[in-house]
């Protein structure tokens, strides 16, 4: 069996000759902070819990830290690149640093937002990577969306979002991210990250986010009408549902037909609701406007 070290990894000393000889400074605009520790990137791919015929799909893989731990550990990575620089440079460095490992490897030079399933061949199975703190929720989204092989994935990101994304109802962060990540799957939190492993040196924690795709909480409703209504009630989530729906279903009347047909006292707030009570509301508003 192939295993991590039969990749060699970069450490902080490689990370940085490695920028010099390319002339690349982590960028603001693109949300990079590169990972330098080994021992992190073995923690990475072992909470990942890989199979070796599994496909992943790794998003900002910068320099390559990542990449170089997840080659040996599954049948094939895409690794999607937004920065020009970075993407062509990727597999001159897993040619060097793991020779053996470089048909293992495709490089999408694009954005994540604006990935297709038409362009991933083999389709994805898992999704591991340490995303760029600025758009990992919307991205971790629309992958989940985009691509459907996807079964299960760990991701690294900021620790505040890590808390959002794996929050329970009823707390005060709880909310938009929640509530649309537990459409897709089941999640829990795999583990803090220090900000000493990342060149710069950001000023928050990491957080590792494990999940496992399960089927939607019902199959009589759009996820879009779902996620329509998720937005509508966390929008004013100071306001009863019965307030804070009102524009969603037409008037608050309206809104308090919906809610009672669901099952919901119209006075709960949106943070109250799991994604089976926010599905069984959208299904509510859809039986309504079928018999119109």
């Amino acid at each position: 069996m192939v295993t991590v070290e039969q990749a060699r990894l970069l450490g902080p000393a490689e990370i940085r000759e490695l920028a010099a000889r390319l002339g690349v400074a982590p960028t603001k605009k693109f949300g990079q902070n590169f990972l330098h520790d080994p021992n992190t990137i073995r923690r990475i791919v072992a909470a990942a819990e890989l199979d070796p015929a599994d496909v992943a799909v790794e998003v900002g893989p910068g320099l390559g830290s990542l990449t170089l731990g997840l080659l040996p550990a599954v049948s094939h990575v895409h690794a999607v690149e937004i920065d020009p620089p970075l993407a062509v440079a990727l597999a001159a460095t897993v040619a060097e640093r793991a020779p053996g490992l470089t048909g293992r490897l495709t490089v999408h030079n694009g954005d994540a937002m604006r990935v297709t399933a038409a362009e991933f061949d083999p389709a994805p199975t898992a999704l591991v990577a340490n995303l760029p703190y600025n758009v990992a929720v919307p991205v971790v989204l629309h992958l989940l969306a985009e691509l459907p092989g996807i079964r299960h994935g760990l991701v690294m990101v900021q620790k505040e979002v890590a808390d959002r994304l794996t929050a329970p109802p009823g707390g005060r962060i709880y909310g938009v991210p929640s509530v649309k990540l537990a459409w897709y799957a089941s999640s829990r939190q795999a583990g803090k990250v220090p900000p000493a492993v990342f060149w710069p040196v950001p000023n928050v924690d990491s957080g590792l986010v494990s999940f496992t795709r399960r089927e939607p909480p019902r199959g009589d409703v759009a996820r879009e009408e779902v996620f329509a209504v998720v937005d509508a009630a966390f929008a004013q989530r100071r306001k009863t549902l019965r307030a804070a729906l009102a524009g969603w279903a037409g008037s608050a009347p309206a809104a308090e037909e919906l809610l009672r047909a669901a099952g919901i006292d119209p006075a709960t707030r949106g943070e109250q609701l799991d994604v089976h009570a926010f599905a069984a509301l959208a299904a509510a508003r859809s039986r309504v406007r079928g018999g119109q």
